[in-house]
């Protein structure tokens, strides 16, 4: 049977890529695979290593360029954590100002500067 196989990447859409860089590589720990310039210079995406082959493409769009988020279409990226680290995630997050949103038994929720969803997950552990 023919069907994907696993993740390649996902992207998210920013309208300041340094905002995005600061929180998804300093305060998430991301490393970065490869930056992506324009004709001009200026950075313009960022791949950074989700693991397992796949990444996550941060692309700066030009403001009120990207989806909004009243219409449908991706919601959340999830990103697996160990549970032994919940509350040093959640430490890390609050000091660097990007609010707990909200809980699960196995989920931390906050979002990233441009507002969107980030999970930090270490389904199926309990808490």
């Amino acid at each position: 049977m023919i069907r994907p196989r696993s993740l390649h990447h996902l992207a998210v859409q920013v309208s300041r890529l340094e905002d995005a860089e600061r929180f998804y590589v300093r305060v998430l720990g991301l490393p970065v695979l490869r930056r992506w310039v324009r004709d001009d210079g200026s950075e313009r995406s960022l791949w950074l290593d989700l693991g397992a082959d796949a990444f996550l493409a941060v692309e700066e769009v030009e403001p009120g360029a990207a989806r909004p988020d009243t219409v449908p279409g991706w919601h959340c990226v999830a990103l697996r954590i160990e549970r032994e680290e919940r509350d040093a995630w959640i430490a890390r997050l609050e000091a660097a100002g990007h609010r707990v949103e909200r809980q699960t038994e196995f989920t931390i929720y906050t979002r990233d500067p441009e507002g969107a969803l980030v999970a930090l997950s270490h389904h199926p552990a309990p808490r």
